[in-house]
């Protein structure tokens, strides 16, 4: 059998009492250790579970995925992902790969940003598509999650941005040259995905284009959910450029039309003039 379970998102108690029973019930226990993060490593998730893991990285999974599924036919194997094991389209690869090869499987839910993010105040049936920012290099900097961003907030709705982690990753150099030597990982905070999202907003203001995004909409960075130091913070797209929400995991959310409940729950974390360019489009709709 290859069991597939969330973890959730803030340290080794978040794993669910039946996603634990299974973990120690398995063979052999990988953990994913590139799309997400807790906020402890592989040996505190080790004592907890009292079970020795094994990291699965980009390559392994990607490219080693019959490693991770041998003998699961004849022994239990769970593959261990931050949030919910379908947070990421790789692990429903690895599904697919299971039930070509005939190996039964499970999966065990647990949390993830993708609802755990409703704590900042926004409604989650309100949000649109989620988006992903990346980190900008000098040859390559996209824009197309901004233009998803104006989509969702002329629906009038919100957009949950997923900003990017890099671990394990190689410089071009080093890829060119065959040497497996890696890069320190990177996080992406709220105040760098807020100076891309001016950034570009400046450079379509000078072509000459309609704004769907200006530097005064009402954003929420969100950082470390799920943990006792989580921080919540809403603010106008501006502020946040300086906004430090400490430790990795950030994410962020632009806001689209706002119901007054989401007003007052978005006050419990505003910066300080934050909501004063709200416009009230009718008595029960806001918009930025």
């Amino acid at each position: 059998m290859l069991y597939l379970i969330g973890l959730g998102l803030g340290d080794a108690a978040d794993i669910t009492v039946k996603g634990l029973q299974a973990v120690r019930s398995c063979s052999r226990v990988y953990l994913e250790a590139y799309t997400s993060i807790l906020t402890v490593g592989k040996e505190a998730l080790e004592e907890y579970y009292g079970k020795q893991l094994i990291l699965a990285d980009r390559d392994l999974v990607e490219q080693g995925a019959d490693e991770i599924l041998k003998d699961a036919d004849v022994t239990d194997v769970a593959f261990l992902v931050v949030g919910d094991p379908f947070g990421a389209t790789t692990h429903s690869d690895l599904l697919l790969r299971a039930v070509h090869a005939g190996i039964p499987y499970r999966v065990i839910h647990n949390a993830s940003i993708m609802n755990a993010v409703g704590c900042c105040g926004l409604q989650l049936y309100n949000f649109g598509e989620t988006v992903s920012l990346v980190f900008w290099t000098d040859t390559w900097r996209p824009e197309s999650f901004y233009d998803k961003i104006c989509k969702n907030r002329t629906a009038g709705l919100h957009t949950l941005c997923l900003l990017d982690i890099k671990v394990k990753e190689q410089s071009i150099e080093n890829m060119m040259r065959g040497k497996k030597i890696y890069e320190p990982p990177r996080f992406m905070t709220v105040s760098q995905a807020a100076d891309q999202l001016i950034q570009i907003i400046q450079w379509r203001r000078e072509q000459g284009e309609e704004l769907g995004v200006t530097e005064d909409t009402v954003c929420v960075g969100v950082a470390r959910l799920g943990a006792d130091d989580q921080k919540i913070c809403a603010a106008t797209l501006r502020q946040l450029v300086s906004c430090d929400l400490g430790a990795p995991l950030h994410s962020l959310v632009v806001t689209g039309r706002l119901h007054p409940l989401e007003v007052d729950m978005l006050r419990v974390n505003a910066e300080p003039n934050a909501l004063q360019h709200l416009n009230a489009i009718d008595s029960s709709t806001f918009t930025s």
